[in-house]
């Protein structure tokens, strides 16, 4: 046999009979519903706070030459501050992961996961705000090249050498001196800030000796700490309404009773029960459920909890409506509010809605244990005259 008719024989293909399961749903089965509790932290997400870092004036009165067409530019954007914090939320959610981890604070991460914290932001902003990419930086904003930094500790950012001129960096030296916006948030105090800062050479760390520039091991540096009296805050300085985590912030005992359900069904209509009048957001649901379906147990704890007189209501059809009619918070799109109701008089003070022929108002800790009216239709009823 020659080696041209070696080559051309065929390859021997191993068939395998069709799996009677289709294999990703095995896969998936393995995975899913698994639910796992992770254990509460005592190490704080960030190891440093407003008052232990040395800014200057919260705000300044007209934000400095080099940073005013950036702040222009951020001030003019549509419900920029709500859109910016909700940025930074769902970074953190994303990473959570919580559908499939159960995960539900930033020091359930790993290592690597904390590193990529910062570039999900960054990722975030760039969606929201349909950010363009730069020239030499990832951003260009109103016509001009800037960075985005993220550090969890305030204070902590590390800024490369491209952002800066340094005749010492040779090739490495940034073209100009450019700005940087800082980001930072701490989930466990529900805090969070942006600021501006042109970065140079001179602002940014020395060693103690002053003679040299204090690099970190991937030729990085901080800024000073009288740098840091220079940045421009947007809004005014810290804030301190990052939309709220819900799990993390409830008291141990009552998370514990909502996760350590046997099942997603059972878990949710914890969560409902133990969690009444707050709003409740996708991303909560989908940690607690842990399951692929997750807003469908939401829709089913309607169901089971009726008999305690909880109702769960969502954005579709009356749910707003009645919310807003029982002095609650309306949901919107991706939220649920739940209640425990009872009849009342029509004379009875508090907020109340006609369902089922008869007033409803939210219970009070004493009032008897009734079935809540079943909700249904998209219109609600004319009350009695």
């Amino acid at each position: 046999m020659t080696s041209d008719e070696q080559t051309m024989l065929p390859l021997t293909v191993q068939v395998f009979p069709p799996p009677t399961v289709d294999s990703r749903a095995r896969a998936a089965g393995w995975k899913r519903n698994r639910f796992k509790e992770h254990p509460v932290s005592d190490a704080p997400m960030s190891r440093t706070s407003a008052a232990t870092v040395p800014f200057g004036a919260q705000n300044h009165a007209e934000p400095p030459e080099p940073l005013r067409s950036f702040v222009e530019w951020f001030y003019e954007q549509r419900e920029v501050r709500e859109r910016f914090r909700w940025a930074l939320r769902d970074s953190l959610d994303e990473l959570l992961d919580g559908q499939r981890t159960g995960r539900w604070c930033y020091q359930h991460l790993s290592k690597t996961e904390k590193t990529y914290l910062g570039t999900a932001v960054e990722v975030n902003l760039t969606k929201e705000f349909e950010i363009e990419s730069g020239l030499d930086l990832d951003w260009s904003i109103a016509g001009a090249d800037i960075d985005c930094k993220f550090s969890r500790d305030l204070g902590g950012w590390e800024i490369p050498m491209e952002m800066y001129r340094c005749a010492d960096h040779g090739d490495r030296s940034g073209k100009a001196d450019h700005v940087a916006l800082l980001t930072w948030f701490n989930d466990d105090q529900g805090e969070w800030a942006a600021g501006l800062i042109q970065i140079t050479d001179e602002n940014l760390r020395w060693n103690r000796s002053g003679t040299g520039r204090a690099y970190n091991r991937d030729n990085k540096r901080k800024l000073s700490a009288a740098a840091l009296r220079d940045i421009y805050w947007l809004w005014g300085g810290v804030q301190d309404d990052l939309p709220t985590n819900l799990l993390l912030h409830l008291p141990d005992q009552q998370r514990s009773r909502i996760l350590r359900g046997s099942s997603g069904q059972r878990r949710v209509n914890q969560l409902f029960r133990e969690v009444r009048g707050r709003v409740i957001n996708r991303h909560t649901v989908l940690t607690v459920a842990q399951q692929d379906d997750s807003p469908k147990r939401a829709r089913d704890a309607r169901i089971h909890l009726r008999p305690e007189g909880i109702v769960v209501l969502g954005h579709q059809d009356t749910h707003p409506q009645i919310a807003e009619r029982l002095g609650l918070t309306a949901p919107i799109k991706g939220e649920w509010i739940s209640a425990r109701l009872v009849p009342v008089d029509h004379l009875d003070e508090r907020p109340k809605v006609w369902l089922e022929c008869e007033w409803w108002a939210v219970a009070r800790a004493d009032d008897p244990v009734v079935p809540a009216p079943e909700i249904k239709g998209r219109t609600l009823p004319p009350p009695p005259s």
